[in-house]
């Protein structure tokens, strides 16, 4: 560590083993934990690996994965002491880190209790992972070729593909090519099981792809938080421009798509727009949003991590999500329903 700066990557790492390893120093307290200031851009942290004297793994690592301990620990033993936690919550929400065996069992737990599925895909190579749990999916957000990568996970050999489009300014083209391409995947992945499919498309969107009678969240439990209201208030009454009704519809069963344009940004990074997507729709699904209404939300979220240095911004404006929601849902548009 010799001539390491104050500020370099490698001895700000040690500092945070040193600190779990010697006598804590007196706190440093901060109005908002989220918003120390960062000396330099931070990495996505998704897991660890705990290392002997010489720097060596202590465990081999697993091709394919980033930590080599955390399938071994996070096992479908340790999950099920979890059932209580996850039988009463409004939604679980699980990524493609975990090892199949482990998100087979959480789905199980979950299905059992009634309790929703939000499967995160993680990468290309993990969202392969959804094969065997995808009865148990009622939400997934994959990019486009996460689509076709699950779509072919569950049909070999592979049948679905996709091409990327040049560089077009015509947004209206892009999409209606996005969704020839990518409607055989959508189509395919709902008679699997998927309930909603979120197709993040960057710059282009989201298509929420779904069947019209599909059964949303118990609301029961569904707790209303303090940024709900002025959301609800700003938000009742927007659906897309050429839909009628909200979801579900009883006794239909035709198959719906949506594309929510995004909403302009001064971009500063994408790092993390992705997971604040994510997160916006889930927080707004669990405080009692709609499901188009929440896919609103979490778009103009994943708006504020764009404009933001930090990979999730130090705050969040109530008023400004709120509007940006609302500008998004009336901008946005039925695209298929038969």
């Amino acid at each position: 560590m010799a001539g390491a700066t104050t500020t370099s990557s490698p001895l700000r790492r040690m500092e945070s083993v040193c600190r779990h390893l010697l006598p804590a120093s007196p706190p440093i307290l901060y109005q908002n934990p989220l918003g120390a200031i960062r000396l330099e851009s931070s990495p996505v942290i998704i897991g660890g690996m705990v290392l002997d004297i010489h720097a060596k793994p202590s465990m081999q690592p697993h091709p394919g994965t980033t930590v080599p301990g955390m399938e071994k620990f996070l096992s479908p033993s340790w999950i099920c002491q979890f059932r209580l936690h996850i039988s009463t919550a409004p939604l679980l929400m699980l990524d493609a880190n975990l090892s199949p065996d482990s998100l087979e069992a959480a789905c199980k737990i979950a299905h059992e209790s009634g309790v929703p599925v939000f499967f995160e895909p993680v990468s290309l190579a993990k969202g392969s992972r959804i094969a065997p749990i995808a009865k148990y999916i009622t939400y997934t957000s994959p990019n486009e070729i996460e689509l076709v990568a699950m779509a072919n996970s569950l049909s070999p050999p592979e049948k679905y593909t996709f091409v990327k489009m040049e560089q077009s300014k015509n947004k209206a083209k892009a999409v209606e090519y996005l969704f020839e391409m990518l409607s055989p995947a959508m189509f395919f992945l709902l008679e699997k099981g998927i309930k909603f499919l979120l197709v993040t498309l960057g710059s282009n969107g989201v298509f929420v792809c779904c069947k019209e009678s599909t059964s949303l969240m118990d609301q029961r439990k569904s707790e209303m938080m303090s940024f709900s209201t002025p959301l609800l208030q700003k938000l009742e009454r927007c659906f897309p421009s050429n839909m009628l009704v909200d979801l579900p519809r009883e006794g239909s069963s035709r198959t719906c798509v949506f594309h929510f344009p995004a909403v302009s940004a001064s971009v500063v990074s994408l790092t993390g727009a992705g997971d604040c997507f994510v997160g916006g729709v889930i927080s707004a699904l669990c405080g009692g949003l709609g499901m188009m209404q929440s896919v609103a939300v979490g778009i103009a979220i994943a708006k504020s991590s764009v404009e933001s240095e930090a990979n999730i911004p130090d705050k969040f404006s109530a008023a400004t999500i709120a509007d940006d929601a609302r500008r998004t849902l009336l901008s946005a548009k039925m695209m298929w329903c038969k």
